[in-house]
């Protein structure tokens, strides 16, 4: 990104109302922490989100956060786990970039089709553990059933996202 000084990877843009920038990730990041995020996490991915390039540095984040290092390696490393959120070198450099990964919402999302698998697959076992004709085995299996449903949706709404894109799945 071109910075308020010019220089690649600085947090500033020329002619861009940081005060706004700032408003909106601090909104957006309340917005995902609502919905179930680490705080500093969505704080981070919602100020990379909010960056041209969709990277910054670790002191770049710092800086615009007003974070320690530290806060920023943990959300860091939040948003890595979750694969919404990619570390790279430049070229020639020893500091760590932070990148969104292209089609971050389409990974995020398919990525959560794994986690709905796995948490189907578990609710199924602890049905027949529990006995499935029991209350507590039926809530677990109409909980798996749920899971079944949203899973097959959401791999025929990323397909359709992918179709209005023009794009390959």
């Amino acid at each position: 990104m071109a910075g308020a000084t010019g220089e690649p990877g600085s947090a500033a843009p020329r002619g861009r109302d940081e005060e706004a920038v700032s408003r909106f990730v601090e909104r957006f990041a309340a917005e995902m922490t609502e919905a179930g995020m680490q705080r500093m996490a969505a704080r981070v991915f919602a100020s990379l989100l909010a960056d041209d390039d969709g990277s910054m540095t670790s002191a770049d984040l710092g800086g615009r956060l007003r974070i320690s290092p530290a806060a920023v390696s943990g959300a860091v490393n939040h948003l890595t786990r979750a694969r919404m959120v990619g570390r790279e070198r430049d070229p020639g450099s020893r500091r760590d970039r932070y990148r969104l990964h292209d089609g971050i919402w389409h990974a995020a999302f398919a990525h959560r089709d794994q986690v709905l698998t796995r948490w189907e697959r578990t609710l199924r076992e602890g049905a027949r553990s529990l006995g499935e004709d029991t209350p507590a085995g039926a809530r677990l299996v109409e909980t798996a059933e749920f899971f079944a449903f949203m899973q097959a949706e959401l791999i025929g709404i990323l397909d359709r996202w992918h179709e209005s894109r023009g794009t390959a799945g």
